[in-house]
């Protein structure tokens, strides 16, 4: 069993670290967060390992032109086969760490296509 309070993949903040990286833990998971927006999860679990990895936060119009630039990119599958606003980098590719570095390039450069500014949470209301 791999322990849960280390982060995997942490070259990622290493590489994200002039952006100053939000890290919260997101359904056994880490998600990055940079300014306002999330930008990636890190997935190292010991259940539905095809989809270990580095996450992209995107949305579908992006999908065919952030795949030009990183080829072994595919869609979650652990989230149901339809399409969504998530992209994996394999953690299993040849070019994993190598993709991953070109997408944090992308982050601190302010590419449009990677990032999404999460829904505000609901508030609870308060028994009075």
């Amino acid at each position: 069993m791999k322990n849960r309070k280390t982060i995997p993949f942490d070259f990622v903040l290493e590489q994200l670290f002039a952006a100053e990286p939000v890290v919260k833990p997101m359904f056994g998971c880490y998600a990055v967060y940079v300014r306002d927006k999330i930008v990636l999860i890190l997935r190292n679990r010991d259940d539905f390992t095809d989809d270990n990895g580095v996450w992209i936060a995107t949305a579908p119009e992006h999908h065919e032109s952030l795949k030009h630039d990183f080829p072994s990119m595919r869609s979650v599958k652990l989230l149901g086969g339809r399409i969504t606003a998530w992209q994996n980098l394999p953690y299993d590719s040849a070019d994993f760490e190598e993709s991953v570095i070109k997408a944090c390039s992308y982050i601190l450069g302010g590419d449009q296509r990677i990032g999404k500014i999460p829904k505000p949470r609901k508030k609870r209301k308060s028994k009075g």
